[in-house]
């Protein structure tokens, strides 16, 4: 396992009783005392959340979280009427650029709170649950970033990353000797394109609750297909 600055954790339940003891925001203390599994739960016995942001850009140093969406859901079920979408008042302007992308204009954050006001509610969803993304690099990085911008303290947490569970399925893949004739590129791993790939719906993409969504059942499809219900936490988190 290793966290977002790719330092090993060796026992994630250790290592956020620490961070418990350590934090100076009640929210964040609160949050790591839920603590998480021991290294060797089943996923069957897992409560989940599939957690999704919309930024202002790619650069958790530079640009802002302006939406957030989430679901939580086992590997049986999703449970949609407990799931939450909220628009963020970014730290930095709205680009043109990224307005194509997610579709978020400036109406829809006008009188939208800025992310400190709705921690609180955020943290209480994700606490104990194993957090679930597709690209670790945006919910964990942004959400550090942040934090540390308006609180002044950062956060970190175990997640399970379904962009690289697919990254490591592919490359486990041999390459034809044809495949290497044809110069055949690899699969994307795109949260669409992996989803196609266990013939999963096609939902609009850059909404952050329909891909918190979408991400909830590609980890289940992912489980089913190469996965055991009895394999321990440890296999996949980071």
């Amino acid at each position: 396992m290793r966290d977002f600055n790719n330092q090993e954790v060796l026992n994630w339940k250790a290592f956020l009783q620490n961070k418990a003891s350590n934090s100076k925001d009640n929210r964040l203390t609160r949050f790591y005392r839920a603590n998480t599994y021991h290294s060797e739960t089943q996923l069957k016995d897992i409560d989940f959340v599939a957690l999704d942001f919309e930024t202002t850009g790619l650069d958790a140093n530079q640009n802002s979280i302006i939406s957030i969406g989430l679901v939580p859901f086992t590997l049986q079920r999703i449970v949609c009427r407990d799931a939450k979408h909220w628009f963020v008042t970014p730290e930095d302007k709205l680009q043109e650029d990224s307005i194509i992308i997610h579709g978020i204009t400036h109406s829809d954050l006008k009188g939208a709170p800025d992310l400190e006001r709705i921690l609180e509610q955020v943290l209480d969803k994700l606490a104990g649950k194993i957090v679930v993304v597709h690209y670790r690099r945006i919910e964990r990085d942004f959400f550090d970033a942040e934090l540390r911008s308006v609180i002044n303290e950062g956060i970190v947490f175990p997640v399970v990353d379904t962009m690289q569970i697919e990254a490591d399925i592919q490359q486990s893949k041999r390459r034809s000797f044809m495949d290497w004739l044809r110069n055949t590129q690899p699969e994307s791993i795109r949260l669409a394109r992996t989803r196609s790939r266990y013939h999963l719906p096609t939902y609009a993409s850059h909404n952050a609750l329909t891909d918190a969504i979408a991400t909830a059942e590609l980890l289940q499809a992912q489980i089913h297909h190469h996965f055991s219900p009895n394999t321990p936490i440890k296999k996949l988190w980071l």
